[in-house]
């Protein structure tokens, strides 16, 4: 069974590093199993975080600060209007961290498809895509970065939804120079919440990870979050 936390949606956004605590302690329960795996579902304040592979030339050019943390990959952007998720799941042995990611992958593929959003994978690059066409560039709209250990994962991925894409302009973007990005909303003229999108989230992780999903009570609970904000 796998817990879910959506509390920080919306107006409820959460700062990096009071997520970064939580990740920690739900790692450690779920390592000595006191705890089920659990996916935190969120948006954060905006932040920089760079990974263990981020070149100095790839940092804010404004001399913005970053967060460095434990994680693959390299530097990225968080804020609202970006659907954070951070699976903590207790993987199976022999673990394939590689095998991880693909999954991730494929759960975000298909969010992106029941929205009419067509993403997909690029060859050597992780993340999920948006093929360009007649010589424009490849666009990223979701990226992931993880670590395992003691064989449960920590981090995750980060989709953009309907946030702003000028900080993306500061930073070379997960190291990549000759991509873009772009959200769900740029993509149907149209603003797509992450709260709209948490729930085609989770049913998709179950479905992924071989869960039942219970999509109607996702979207009533997603339903009284947003009468709640209101």
């Amino acid at each position: 069974m796998i817990t879910y936390d959506v509390t920080g949606l919306g107006p409820s956004t959460v700062p990096y590093d009071v997520a970064l605590r939580q990740q920690r302690a739900i790692h450690a329960d779920v390592v000595a199993g006191r705890a089920t795996d659990t996916v935190l579902l969120l948006e954060h304040d905006s932040v920089y975080t760079a990974g263990k592979r981020t070149d100095d030339d790839e940092r804010p050019t404004d001399g913005t600060p970053v967060i460095d943390v434990d994680r693959g990959g390299k530097i990225t952007w968080h804020g609202p209007g970006q659907l954070v998720g951070y699976p903590l799941l207790r993987l199976e042995e022999p673990i394939d961290v590689v095998g991880y990611v693909r999954r991730l992958e494929s759960v975000l593929i298909a969010v992106l498809a029941e929205l009419g959003v067509p993403g997909e994978r690029v060859d050597g690059r992780s993340g999920v895509w948006l093929r360009g066409h007649t010589g424009a560039p490849d666009e990223k709209i979701a990226a992931i970065g993880i670590r395992v250990a003691e064989g449960v994962t920590m981090h995750g991925f980060a989709l953009n939804c309907s946030n702003a894409l000028d900080p993306y302009e500061h930073i070379v973007a997960c190291g990549i120079r000759d991509a873009g990005v772009t959200t769900i909303s740029r993509v149907l003229g149209r603003t797509v919440t992450p709260s709209e999108v948490a729930p085609l989230v989770q049913a998709a992780f179950d479905r992924e990870f071989d869960r039942e999903p219970d999509v109607a009570a996702v979207r009533a609970s997603a339903a009284e979050r947003t009468e709640t904000a209101a």
